[in-house]
């Protein structure tokens, strides 16, 4: 029987353990991917025009129920993690299902937001700003088929074989 990849996302929370563990690791290595894979976006997929509201402001992300808080400015030059426990302007919290499920496009703010598993703290009109960038991002779409494992093999194969004619 071949393998099948989940066509949508399955429900689930991390763990009470994880959340303890989790808030009491450094948070910096992930706030760097975060930061990182945001700046490479810069001008690819995220318009630089959009954000210029967002200079100067200073923002959270909260992953309940994997206990992370990432903090993270916006900058002429892009993001950056922030390393004091101030205020953020805006504060987005959810579970990490939810957050994937964002990232996928499986589910949309708006839906999160109102059945209450996407809170918003702090500046509404800088959270709309933000949803609403988001919204207008155009993401690759995600193809489950290509993490099959035989298409897994195939590609792997296809990279180590030897060039033709060689």
């Amino acid at each position: 029987m071949p393998f099948k990849l989940p066509t949508q996302i399955p429900q689930f929370t991390l763990p009470a353990p994880v959340a303890r563990i989790g808030a009491k690791l450094p948070q910096l290595p992930p706030t760097l991917a975060l930061v990182t894979g945001l700046n490479l976006a810069l001008g690819r997929m995220i318009p630089r025009e959009p954000l210029e509201p967002l200079i100067g402001k200073r923002f959270a992300i909260r992953v309940l129920d994997a206990g992370l808080t990432l903090r993270f400015a916006y900058s002429i030059r892009g993001f950056r993690p922030i390393f004091d426990a101030g205020k953020p302007d805006l504060t987005i919290s959810a579970k990490s299902r939810d957050f994937i499920a964002l990232l996928a496009r499986e589910e949309d703010p708006d839906t999160l937001f109102f059945s209450r598993r996407l809170l918003t703290e702090g500046d509404t009109d800088l959270g709309l700003l933000v949803k609403n960038t988001l919204d207008g991002i155009e993401m690759p779409r995600f193809d489950p088929s290509r993490f099959a494992p035989g298409e897994m093999l195939r590609r792997l194969r296809q990279r180590l074989a030897p060039p033709r004619g060689a």
